[in-house]
């Protein structure tokens, strides 16, 4: 459990880096290029994982594969918000996002499946497949028009998004993502380990309790997408800031009741798909909103830095449960004390300028 945390810790760090990092090269460069650079750079340290001996080699490969997945998300959300009509951005970030949790179902219907007949190594592979993606990038996707056009202007310095008007939008942006990764891994991260402590499955026999665990990250997930594929809509509707709100108070709820009102696994089985629609489903909006905020030669830059720089104080969440469960004696305490992090987001939504119905910005 020890080391599992600083791994995980050592990942979203990597995921902070490459989401600031590349988000600054995609508007530099080009966004299809460091889009396909970041798939390629995931596709092959998530292989390289499966060749681990020890936790530190392990701790290394998920560094690396972290700074792909983060510079992922800055291309492909600069990519979404410059090339979809206006009245369209919304639902396609929406779509772009929930590929987040399709990926996490389809990894628990993997793990379920074939982890008894491969092993981690053999998931850690199949990680590898991606890469083919990269082709499909390179054949079909091209640079926005918008981005083509702006980047023959004169380059704006990285630290525009810090100045001005700009200022304001960086602060919002960044603390709204880092209530959002706090809240998400310092919770969520450790229902394997709930679903395991339930009182109607101890004593179970081992293999079976991952099959429990997986059906539970399924059942997560299942409302992630929903949650993932409703911000939009909502959005669209009601406004950027109604949503978010909805979200956290959705949250700050759905934490303590999955954690601590349950005591059976039909019981949190019931009741993870609500969560799951609240704490991933906020994450919907960060595609659709932080691009709005920037102008086209610093879409990118201040998008990758909102969404991944909160993960740097984020990473800590998972050390932070670990010690409120020892010190708080159950999870369910614990979860309830990190469901708190969502009222800090009701403060800042107070903050956030509202971009409903505003053109994207040149």
């Amino acid at each position: 459990g020890w080391y599992g945390g600083i791994i995980f810790s050592i990942f979203l760090i990597g995921w902070a880096i490459g989401g600031i990092s590349f988000g600054i090269m995609a508007d530099r460069f080009g966004r299809t290029k460091v889009l396909i650079a970041t798939i390629i750079i995931y596709a092959v340290f998530t292989g390289a994982a499966a060749l681990a001996e020890t936790w530190w080699h392990l701790a290394i490969a998920r560094f690396l594969t972290a700074l792909g997945i983060g510079g992922e998300w800055a291309a492909g959300a600069a990519i979404v918000a410059e090339t979809w009509p206006e009245e369209k951005r919304a639902k396609a970030a929406g779509i772009l996002q929930s590929a987040w949790a399709v990926g996490f179902f389809l990894a628990a219907a993997i793990n379920l499946t074939l982890k008894e007949a491969y092993g981690w190594r053999g998931l850690f592979l199949i990680g590898v497949l991606p890469a083919f993606v990269a082709l499909l990038v390179r054949w079909w996707v091209k640079e926005p028009d918008r981005w083509t056009h702006e980047h023959e202007k004169q380059a704006i310095p990285v630290t525009a998004i810090f100045h001005g008007d700009l200022r304001r939008a960086t602060l919002v942006g960044s603390s709204l993502a880092f209530v959002a990764v706090f809240g998400l891994w310092g919770s969520t991260n450790w229902a394997p380990t709930l679903i395991r402590e339930l009182p109607d499955l101890k004593g179970q026999d081992p293999a079976l309790l991952t099959q429990y665990v997986s059906y539970a990250i399924m059942a997560l997930n299942a409302g992630a997408i929903f949650g993932y594929l409703g911000f939009g809509p909502l959005a669209d509707r009601f406004g950027r800031r109604p949503v978010f709100a909805l979200m956290c108070l959705g949250s700050f709820v759905m934490l303590p009741v999955t954690y601590l009102v349950p005591t059976s696994y039909a019981g949190v089985l019931m009741l993870l798909p609500l969560l799951g629609f609240f704490n991933n489903g906020i994450f919907s909006g960060f595609p659709i909103y932080l691009p709005e905020l920037y102008p086209t030669r610093l879409r990118a830059t201040g998008a990758g830095f909102c969404f991944n720089a909160g993960r740097v104080l984020a990473s800590a969440s998972p050390f932070l449960t670990g010690w409120l469960v020892t010190t708080l004696g159950t999870f369910g305490r614990a979860a309830s004390t990190v469901a708190l992090i969502y009222l800090i987001g009701l403060v800042v939504l107070l903050f956030a300028p509202e971009t409903k119905g505003r053109r994207l910005p040149d």
